[in-house]
């Protein structure tokens, strides 16, 4: 009776061994190894569309790269300049996402952590924002989550000396501002790629912010 539970837990070790080991033994184009993530996903109710990556730089795509550093795994590192976020891996690797950021006098930097997390996050802009843009003032309530939502699918909250820094990383519908100062200061992901840093960090990661 005990030999197919046993078996079983052989199944899952391996399979969680062979899991763990794809990701760091891939050989192929780094660009390549998670094109299949930008499908169309279906995604609490939502169909996220899929990404035509032609149109985009393959250097954007979600990759895992060298990246030796002293800063502790699960730490994120926002490379204004380069357009890069890295999420920081065990053994000098880091997952590196493709991002868009703030127009020149809307960037903020420093070090700051999450303080929580939202999916498909409702979004309320500011007090200043509404003011340079009087249209935006029907959602000083707020706007509705949804596919057309600034903060598109996930958003990650930044706190420093927990006070909130009004400072977001977050999704976006809008795949062609990747590599590009459009946003209001905040660090936009494709929607795919901000659903997959959702799920690798919790509240508490400490988040490090380089303009250059």
């Amino acid at each position: 009776m005990k030999r197919p539970i046993f078996l079983g837990l052989m199944a899952i070790a391996i399979s969680a061994l062979v899991g763990c080991t794809s990701m760091s033994t891939y050989r192929g184009d780094p660009a390549k190894q998670f094109v299949r993530d930008y499908r169309a996903v279906t995604d609490a109710d939502y169909k996220v569309p899929a990404v035509p990556l032609s149109k985009l730089d393959s250097k954007y795509y979600r990759q895992i790269v060298d990246y030796e550093t002293r800063l502790r795994p699960g730490t994120i590192v926002v490379d204004v300049a380069e357009r890069f976020l890295y999420l920081v891996e065990p053994n000098g690797k880091a997952v590196r996402y493709g991002i868009g950021v703030g127009r020149q006098g809307f960037a903020w930097s420093g070090v700051a952590s999450i303080g929580w997390k939202a999916e498909w996050p409702t979004w309320t802009p500011p007090p200043q924002m509404i003011k340079r843009k009087p249209s935006l003032k029907k959602y000083a309530a707020g706007m509705e989550p949804g596919l057309s939502n600034p903060l598109g699918a996930r958003a990650l909250y930044l706190v420093q000396n927990g006070k909130d820094t009004m400072y977001r990383l977050h999704g976006t519908p809008e795949w062609s501002s990747i590599g590009k100062a459009v946003s209001s200061g905040c660090i936009r992901l494709i929607n795919q790629d901000i659903i997959d840093l959702y799920e690798r960090v919790r509240p508490g990661a400490r988040v490090i912010v380089r303009q250059g």
